[in-house]
């Protein structure tokens, strides 16, 4: 018995993870709307307000709106060091984010991810990671653009924020 499946060899239960990494991708799709309220930091510092009209995490590039903006403009991936999908555009300039695990339910693995600029965040990983790095989460997968991550603070403007892999320097798993 594996993982508590009764006549489960770990074969068949290795057979099924290719079948669940699919469904994952697929919980996404479902969870993002076309619109969604997203900011977008660049690796150069720079910040764009606006709406998320095509996303994929396989995709060179993403379709943006701005905030003020009447066309969508395809913006590459390369050029972004993470998209925050955010409750309100205003968000709260006075609230200091809590950097604390145990504020909310676990979401998946604690992280710490270090970014090239020497900028750090911490959450609970959604998903897996990419590629190999920190102390090697996941096997890599060159498809993959990035990673979602998950504030670990329930009362941050952010709901979540989609890590791109070429502009994180390392991740470190959280015991």
């Amino acid at each position: 018995m594996v993982f508590g499946l009764t006549g489960t060899s770990e074969n068949e239960i290795g057979n099924l993870l290719p079948s669940l990494d699919i469904i994952y991708k697929q919980l996404i799709k479902l969870t993002m709307s076309a619109d969604d309220k997203v900011v977008l930091r660049f690796i150069d510092g720079k910040l764009l307000r606006g709406y998320l009209k095509e996303f994929s995490q396989e995709s060179p590039e993403i379709l943006f709106k701005k905030l003020d903006g009447k066309r969508t403009q395809a913006i590459p991936m390369l050029k972004l060091k993470a998209i925050f999908f955010v409750k309100t555009f205003e968000g709260d300039s006075g609230y200091i984010e809590k950097k604390i695990y145990g504020l909310r339910q676990s979401e998946g693995k604690k992280i710490f991810v270090k970014f090239n600029d020497d900028e750090s965040m911490v959450g609970y990983l959604q998903g897996g990671v990419p590629w190999n790095k920190g102390f090697f989460l996941s096997k890599p997968d060159n498809g993959k653009k990035g990673f979602f991550l998950v504030p670990v603070d329930k009362a941050s403007n952010n709901i979540r924020v989609f890590v791109v892999r070429s502009a994180v320097k390392d991740i470190t798993a959280i015991p």
